[in-house]
């Protein structure tokens, strides 16, 4: 996924093949590597996002989630469905980040 601009993969290439390595790491573990079961979304969960799982008082958010993100209620989640945790997430820290009193606004590239 190299750019033909550039000598290597870009900054963002390389967050994309980031995920894509994270995904198949997870996904296949019950034998369908185009998708997380339940399983494997939780191990995905209480591996990569520890600090979220495991910070939870409420032993169903996991269940929750996964229901949440199954958008076509087949008991899996698709990397479509798994770009939409990633997405989430990725707001929720930058909305976090904007509204910190240190942050100054947008920094500028």
């Amino acid at each position: 996924m190299s750019s033909k601009y550039t000598a290597g993969p870009t900054e963002t290439e390389r967050c994309i093949e980031s995920l894509l390595a994270v995904f198949q790491r997870y996904a296949g573990r019950d034998g369908n590597a185009s998708s997380l079961s339940k399983k494997e979304f939780v191990t995905f969960m209480n591996t990569e996002l520890a600090s979220f799982s495991k910070n939870q008082k409420d032993p169903g958010v996991l269940d929750r989630m996964m229901k949440k993100l199954d958008l076509d209620c087949d008991g899996q989640l698709d990397f479509g469905e798994f770009l939409n945790l990633i997405g989430g997430l990725a707001q929720a820290c930058h909305v976090q980040v904007m509204s910190s009193p240190t942050s100054g606004g947008p920094k500028k590239p």
